[in-house]
């Protein structure tokens, strides 16, 4: 018999190829799980929403944020068909889920036309050597927002 872990895993996997066979995105779906209850799901729906964000596990956690009515998911576990790519991993980390569980890994989603690999690549580029260049301006002035949220009486720290 499958343990919980592999139940919920199916169920991202399922989500996933639903979502391909339905044509309502690409092939990805997370689930949001507490306390052994699934508090959200989420699809692929970068291409229907012209939204580059729509990611399965952003939208999964999107969702589970509003249904608890919390910025963070503490205690909460993530279950996605694959594994994360560099902007779902970050919004993971900024969630602070518990774990994460994964069927496909990155190298699956390479040959799946779903190479992240780039970003990685980019990411030890110095900024104004990437593919997109960064350029840093007012640097001055960069540290004036904090300065106010530090000065902020009615800040919530995350």
């Amino acid at each position: 018999m499958a343990n919980q872990h592999e139940i919920f895993l199916k169920q991202a996997i399922d989500l996933a190829v639903e979502n391909v066979r339905t044509g309502s995105g690409g092939p990805f779906g997370a689930l949001v799980v507490k306390g052994g209850e699934v508090i959200s799901t989420g699809t692929n729906r970068v291409t229907t929403s012209n939204d580059p964000t729509a990611h399965a596990e952003v939208s999964a956690i999107r969702a589970a944020c509003q249904k608890l009515g919390s910025f963070q998911l503490d205690g909460c576990e993530v279950y996605t068909s694959c594994e994360p790519c560099p902007m779902c991993l970050g919004a993971l980390y900024w969630a602070r889920v518990k774990a994460f569980y994964f069927a496909g890994d990155k190298d699956d989603a390479a040959r799946g036309q779903f190479d992240d690999s780039f970003i990685y690549t980019e990411l030890n580029k110095p900024v104004e050597g990437r593919t997109i260049p960064g350029y840093r301006l007012l640097p001055a002035d960069g540290f004036r927002p904090f300065d106010e949220w530090l000065k902020s009486q009615n800040k919530v720290p995350y």
